[in-house]
């Protein structure tokens, strides 16, 4: 199978199965967004919901959090994974859009980079979560799940995998690809033993073709 047409057939089956796929993070807009990414770093969304609701609260916006100190911040994330990092770069991002931004989250991708605590996956995160643009945020599910089907062969990279989703999934496409194929990771083709069974797409999938193989 010719790789452009695993990918086609990918779309087909997810605008059919998901096609409204989003984000699992509660927030209400592009800062609360941010800074939910930030802390699901190696973190679960299911975590993450569960320490934002009284964060946000407290620091509803960038001037709010960074008027705040390290220590109040991590009073109220000391759950969820790394949170003494994490306090640091939630009030260092804060204290940036106040002073380069005017508190406004950007939407350049070079520039969201600039934050505290923002790789390029966060920034891709935010790009096409809110400003709809057509990049690939890979985190560990992207990067597992397009290798497993098919869709990159031989990444070694999450850029690697990044640049070979952006070539071929249609520009339009890309933003509710990366959650289809998040979901797909977190649900079905899952990290220690994939739901083979259960997939809708197995008759696409090498992994899965060559375990058939190999029995």
């Amino acid at each position: 199978m010719r790789t452009q047409e695993r990918f086609d057939r990918l779309i087909a089956y997810f605008e059919k199965e998901r096609p409204t796929a989003g984000s699992e993070l509660h927030y209400e807009n592009a800062f609360q967004l941010l800074v939910a990414v930030i802390l699901s770093a190696q973190c679960t969304d299911k975590r993450v919901n569960m320490v934002t609701p009284t964060l946000f609260k407290a620091m509803p916006d960038a001037k709010a959090m960074a008027a705040a100190t390290v220590e109040e911040i991590y009073s109220y994330i000391h759950s969820v994974s790394y949170p003494n990092n994490k306090s640091q770069h939630l009030k260092g991002m804060a204290e940036k859009l106040i002073k380069d931004f005017n508190g406004i989250v950007p939407s350049d991708v070079k520039e969201l980079q600039t934050l505290p605590g923002v790789g390029r996956k966060t920034a891709n995160v935010i790009a096409a979560v809110v400003f709809n643009q057509s990049v690939m945020p890979v985190d560990t599910h992207v990067f597992r799940v397009s290798n497993r089907i098919g869709l990159t062969t031989n990444s070694k990279t999450p850029l690697q995998t990044e640049l070979i989703l952006e070539k071929h999934f249609p520009p339009q496409k890309l933003p509710i690809a990366h959650h289809w194929l998040i979901l797909h990771g977190r649900y079905v083709c899952t990290a220690r033993k994939p739901h083979c069974t259960d997939c809708g797409i197995k008759d696409i999938c090498r992994f899965y073709q060559k375990s058939k193989k190999s029995i």
